[in-house]
């Protein structure tokens, strides 16, 4: 009889994969796997750039939950096929908690985390990053802290994972390095409609660039604008993807300029480079800042201020969606809502009943 394993049916099946396709005893080379994690605005296009990134062509739909597919890249002629795990969370901020499904104690010793930010809705933009990045940084941190103990009680342990810190070690020469908060894993920021975002006024566009590119520096991150609309825009950013999904090079584009789409690999930028927070009608001393972070926060919101979305009421209710449709399961649920409906109204009338008898 098979041993119980408390292993995730899904963390056995990938050893399987890597048993088999490894090859190491037979003389063959290893299988590289990878994870990364797609998180950000909702109705942003993660979906849609997901699929040029590994070259599908299908119709995309709006992600219910949390999705997860997967690419496989060959490194030569005859040679195993290097893996990359997709994980996509739909919904916005609102199902952020989902986030403890990809991040493991098994995937973080490869896990990227892609963000991708709706620049056409810059009043949504800083607190979808915010939320999305506090809860990612959290449950790296809990996965990281449980590995590192599960580590310690087994020190001898055979075949025993790597533990990766929740502090990402930076080269000594990195731009900036004692004033940033690195991201735990290699992060990328992508901002999604570039074709909207160019129409938008000049200053607006300056401030929208200037505020993602001191986050992208502050969390140590690669940054790129791009629309899938743009057949150059989609090319570049699919060399950043494939850069975190399969370690091939990320190519060496360089794009600063406000009245053009930014792409800066990070450790290209530099607080010197990006300079202050741009505002012309705001005392930046009476913003009462508690940091250079804050500092941002508060100007760009003054800009665009942020709204108050209930992301928890707008969600569809997906056994009414009709891309989900079921006709002989939805025709069973339609008749058990009327006799519930029926047995509810019978109820009331008991309930009326009794209450006149007394």
């Amino acid at each position: 009889m098979p041993k119980i394993s408390s292993d995730t049916l899904w963390e056995l099946a990938a050893a399987e994969v890597r048993e088999t396709e490894g090859g190491e005893e037979d003389g063959g080379e290893t299988v590289s796997e990878r994870t990364v994690f797609l998180l950000g605005s909702k109705a942003g296009g993660k979906t849609s750039i997901l699929l040029r990134c590994i070259d599908r062509d299908e119709p995309s739909k709006p992600t219910l939950a949390l999705e997860y597919t997967f690419g496989r890249r060959a490194r030569g002629h005859n040679t195993p096929k290097d893996i990359a795990h997709l994980w996509e969370l739909g919904g916005g901020t609102f199902l952020s908690d989902l986030v403890q499904i990809p991040i493991t104690p098994v995937s973080i010793t490869s896990l990227s985390v892609i963000l991708v930010l709706d620049l056409s809705k810059p009043n949504a933009l800083w607190r979808t990053m915010e939320k999305l990045l506090q809860a990612a940084t959290a449950q790296l941190e809990k996965v990281s802290s449980q590995a590192q103990q599960a580590q310690k009680a087994k020190p001898g342990a055979k075949h025993q994972m790597p533990v990766h810190s929740a502090t990402r070690v930076l080269p000594k020469d990195y731009p900036d390095r004692e004033l940033i908060s690195p991201f735990p894993v290699p992060l990328l920021i992508i901002g999604s409609k570039y074709d909207i975002f160019q129409e938008f006024d000049s200053d607006k566009k300056k401030v929208i660039c200037k505020t993602l590119r001191f986050l992208a520096h502050y969390y140590a991150a690669s940054l790129i604008f791009t629309s899938i609309k743009s057949e150059s825009l989609m090319s570049k950013t699919k060399s950043f993807f494939s850069h975190l999904a399969f370690g091939l090079d990320r190519g060496k584009t360089l794009s600063c300029d406000s009245t053009k789409p930014l792409v800066i690999p990070a450790g290209l930028d530099s607080f010197s480079q990006i300079g202050s927070p741009p505002t012309t009608d705001v005392d930046i001393t009476s913003l009462h800042a508690k940091n250079p972070k804050d500092l941002w926060k508060k100007v760009y919101e003054h800009v665009f201020p942020q709204e108050n979305t209930s992301e928890q009421r707008e969600l569809k209710d997906p056994a009414k969606d009709p891309q989900y449709s079921e006709p002989q399961i939805d025709a069973m649920r339609a008749q058990k809502d009327q006799e519930l409906e029926q047995y509810k109204r019978n109820a009331a009338k008991s309930w009326k009943g009794l209450e006149l008898e007394t």
